[in-house]
């Protein structure tokens, strides 16, 4: 009645049978069969009657599920081959080929979630300490787990179990069919992906499982030549190499790093070592992805350091130089164009880790001729078509520009080093005027395809320019003016693509880095930078108001204010809206406070006398006693924000005459003047603190000294207060007089309007009611007569100056000026007339005589024949 499959409420009893079953084997053999038929019977699938028995009968499927790990104890070859069979059934549900009356298949995936719910894979994996040398139901085991380490969830329960350390210590044992070494793999790799990774690790980190993982890759190594072998020796390899990230793997100890290094390093630099005589890579894909994994497990290997005798007894620097070299023509090689430039690319990545640790093996050799030698090749105009179709070559499709990235990086990394032998060396051989050389034909050959790893290359070539000419005068006189020009045409880069992502902004530091190590404190460099209005440039930058380069531009400048000179080029510059340096520097310190929380009134003065620089942080940590040599919250405060630098630009500019402030910057500019002083009184202030915390007592005549000092760092806060209150109200009362003086103007045009308004007033009464003109003029005539002189001497001849009768109020004469309406709008006495047909200027209503201008119907005069 079984025979479709078991229904899911019947489970709890047919497996309590088959537990009965398993339990009378060891005396009774004759049961082994009725077991066996019923495992075979739970390869179906389980059936339900309803819709809800997946779930209601959840615990009784996951419990009987789970009970066929623990058949796996019954010592029978069979039961165990199909309990595995079972399992690996869960994973291959077929649909159901005839309809069963009355019930339903579960869903494929039940027996798989029942399976996890029921820990059946951590059974599995303990069940494998009873198969030792029994290799056909072991293989079935793998099989099982294989299947069941697709899941997380088994995965985790696997890992519980000690699953890593278990299989890979049995990687080796004997297998003819391979089936072992391959399924242990994968389910390495399954643990490795699908549950802690660090914990896997740690349980593959001991000496049994990095030997058997060693012995495996050397027979795939020296004797796997099919592409299956090859495959699964790179495999091997990918796991070692995450092994050997963990520092507590015994990679040394068990002699797998030895062995590594020759493998790495054979077909470069001769060995006559019996592991790799006759030994050759091929062009093949899994060849070329083994040498690959090769130089990246080198890499991590020599992050820890008793690999670097190995290294030096493996010759790897020397290895890895082979590459780095031009591509030699009609030379045969066993690697593709394609393949050998990746693998260039590479190995020079790989150098840049290794060789800062062999220093003295990278000088043997001659590793700077080299690098420099290759630049000069990545900078010729060689042919050469670059396929850049990997991780290292991105970015240099058909042309140099990856392998010049690489030895950038590789230069930076040994100049990082600050090892005078190897700097030295590099500036023997010209490499400051070379590296301005590249930098500048970078500028002219590059694309926007290629701006990013163009950018990239800039950046390396003035950060190792700024390594070099630290702290050396000669070399920052090499670096000369050819090295300023570079400088400040980076700095004219158009503001707006520092925020495009592209790496403009990792450029301007390496820029800003470069001003501070090969400009600064070299003299004719430092005059050549202000004479190309360098200084100009710094603060167009400052005034884009970005926190994260501000910092470092402000130190320049203090550092360039030494400089006699510098003062004049930094009270010359104006910025947006005429805006000076000093208005500009006050403006930074405000926004700086302000994000502080340090505590200013609205018009910007000190409100705590006894604190005015205290910040919000300060205020929220209370003080504690320190050691000597701890620095406290006031002296971090002094590193941790742009104030201190502020103060001391200004301080060089000096306080007094700086241009283009307003009342509020001048209001802040008593704060900064003072700064030295408050920051005194803070640190005292700290200190006397911390004795009261201790609990000690200083002598009197301390005691006094200390609340002298106290004393005078208020004093002065209430000094700068009061001064900063009087610069208030003195602004405020100019406020006022300016205000006053423009209400002033403004009654002065609003009585000019009425005045003009009344006169004209008067001019129409006069021109339209002659009641009105009449009275004008008695009036005006009254004036005159009052005005004259009243005596005439005697002979004397009298002569009028107005016309009797004449009914005008205007000074009258011989000539009479009448106000009218302006030619210009009525076009004059002779409008109306045909002459107006004609363009003629009027001036005063007479018409004066002007050449003709033809109108558009004058006709056409005829030609003569």
């Amino acid at each position: 009645c079984y025979q479709n499959g078991f229904p899911l409420r019947d489970l709890a009893q047919i497996f309590k049978i088959l537990n009965l079953c398993a339990e009378k084997i060891e005396n009774q053999p004759h049961f082994i069969e009725s077991a066996f038929n019923i495992l075979k019977l739970c390869s179906l699938p389980f059936l339900k009657k309803k819709v809800s028995d997946e779930i209601t009968y959840a615990e009784d499927a996951a419990n009987s599920i789970a009970l066929l790990g623990e058949l796996m104890k019954i010592p029978n070859s069979e039961l165990r081959i199909q309990i595995c069979k079972c399992i690996v059934d869960f994973y291959h549900a077929e649909p159901p080929k005839k309809h069963i009356t009355g019930y339903q298949q579960a869903s494929s995936s039940y027996k798989i979630k029942m399976a996890e719910v029921g820990g059946l894979a951590k059974t599995m994996v303990q069940s494998l300490g009873l198969l030792e040398n029994q290799l056909v139901e072991k293989l079935w085991v793998l099989k099982a787990l294989q299947h069941l380490s697709t899941s997380e969830v088994n995965c985790t329960l696997m890992m519980k179990a000690q699953a890593a350390s278990g299989i890979c210590a049995h990687l080796n044992d004997p297998d003819p069919s391979g089936q072992l070494l391959f399924r242990s793999s994968e389910i390495l790799w399954n643990l490795l992906e699908k549950s802690s990774k660090e914990e896997i690790i740690q349980q593959l980190s001991n000496l049994e499982c990095l030997l058997a993982l060693k012995e495996v890759f050397k027979n795939l190594f020296m004797r796997g030549f099919s592409h299956y072998d090859r495959q699964l020796r790179n495999d091997i390899l990918v796991i070692t190499t995450i092994i050997a990230q963990n520092p507590g793997a015994p990679m040394i100890e068990c002699g797998f790093t030895r062995d590594l290094i020759l493998f790495a390093t054979f077909n470069e630099v001769k060995s006559q070592n019996p592991l790799v005589k006759g030994l050759k890579f091929s062009n093949s894909y899994e060849d070329f992805e083994l040498k690959k994994l090769l130089f990246n497990i080198i890499v991590i290997l020599c992050k820890d350091l008793p690999t670097i005798q190995l290294l030096i007894d493996g010759k790897v620097i020397l290895a890895l130089f082979t590459y780095v070299k031009k591509p030699e023509k009609h030379k045969i090689i066993e690697w593709s164009a394609a393949q050998y430039e990746e693998l260039q690319l590479h190995a020079i990545a790989t150098l840049s880790s290794v060789a800062p640790l062999l220093t003295e093996e990278y000088m043997l050799c001659q590793g700077n001729a080299r690098v420099l030698a290759f630049l000069e090749w990545c900078e010729s105009e060689d042919p050469f078509f670059s396929h850049g179709n990997s991780f290292h070559g991105t970015g240099g499709r058909g042309n140099k520009f990856a392998q010049m990235r690489y030895s950038l990086r590789l230069l930076r990394a040994m100049v990082y080093l600050e090892d005078e032998t190897i700097n030295n060396d590099l500036c023997e051989k010209g490499t400051i005027q070379q590296l301005i050389g590249v930098f500048k034909n970078t500028i002219s050959q590059s694309d926007d395809k290629e701006e990013v790893i163009v950018l990239e290359i800039q950046s390396d070539i003035l950060l190792i320019l700024s390594s070099l000419c630290e702290h050396h005068i000669p070399r920052k006189e090499m670096f000369g003016t050819e090295g300023v020009d570079i400088i400040l045409r980076v700095m004219k880069t158009d503001p707006t693509k520092l925020q495009s992502g592209l790496g403009y902004n990792v450029l301007l530091f390496s820029t800003l880095d470069s001003i501070w190590c090969c400009i600064l404190g070299c003299y004719p460099s430092e005059d050549y930078f202000l004479e190309k209005e360098g200084i100009f440039l710094l603060l167009d930058l400052l005034a884009l108001n970005q926190k994260k380069f501000c910092n470092l531009i402000l130190g320049i400048m203090v550092e360039f204010c030494d400089n006699p000179k510098t003062t004049a080029h930094v009270n010359a510059w104006r910025g947006k809206k005429d805006q000076t340096a000093a208005s500009l520097l006050i403006k930074l310190w405000r926004k700086e406070e302000k994000e502080l929380g340090v505590k200013r009134d609205k018009h910007g003065m000190i409100i705590d006398t006894k604190k005015p620089l205290f910040t919000s942080f300060q205020e929220e940590q209370k003080i504690m006693p320190l050691p000597a040599n701890c620095p406290t919250l006031a002296v971090m405060d002094v590193a941790e924000n742009i104030r201190a630098k502020i103060y001391a630009v200004l301080g060089k500019l000096d306080f007094e005459n700086l241009p283009g402030l307003s009342a509020e910057d001048f209001v802040t500019l008593c704060i900064i003047h003072r700064y030295l002083d408050f920051k005194i009184g803070e640190i005292w202030n700290e200190i006397y603190e911390e004795i009261k915390l201790e609990k000690l007592r200083p002598v009197t005549t301390d005691k006094k000294i200390l609340e002298a000092i106290t004393t005078a760092s208020e004093n002065i806060g209430k000094m700068v207060a009061s001064l900063q209150s009087e610069m208030i109200e003195s602004q405020a009362h100019q406020d006022v007089q300016s205000e006053q003086k423009v209400y002033t103007k403004i009654q002065a045009t609003h009585k000019q309007r009425e005045l003009a308004t009344k006169s004209w007033e008067n001019f129409l009464a006069r021109t339209s009611n002659a009641k009105a003109l009449k009275k004008a003029k008695r009036l005006q005539e009254k004036a005159i007569e009052s005005s004259r002189y009243s005596e005439h001497p005697p002979n004397a001849v009298f002569h009028r100056t107005d016309i009797k009768g004449l009914n005008t109020t205007v000074p009258s004469g011989r000539v009479v000026t009448v106000e009218s309406t302006p030619a210009r709008l009525l076009g004059g006495p002779l409008a109306d007339t045909d002459i107006a047909l004609k363009k003629l200027p009027i001036r005063g209503g007479a018409l004066q005589k002007v050449k003709a201008v033809k109108t558009v119907n004058e006709s056409k005069k005829s030609v003569p024949t």
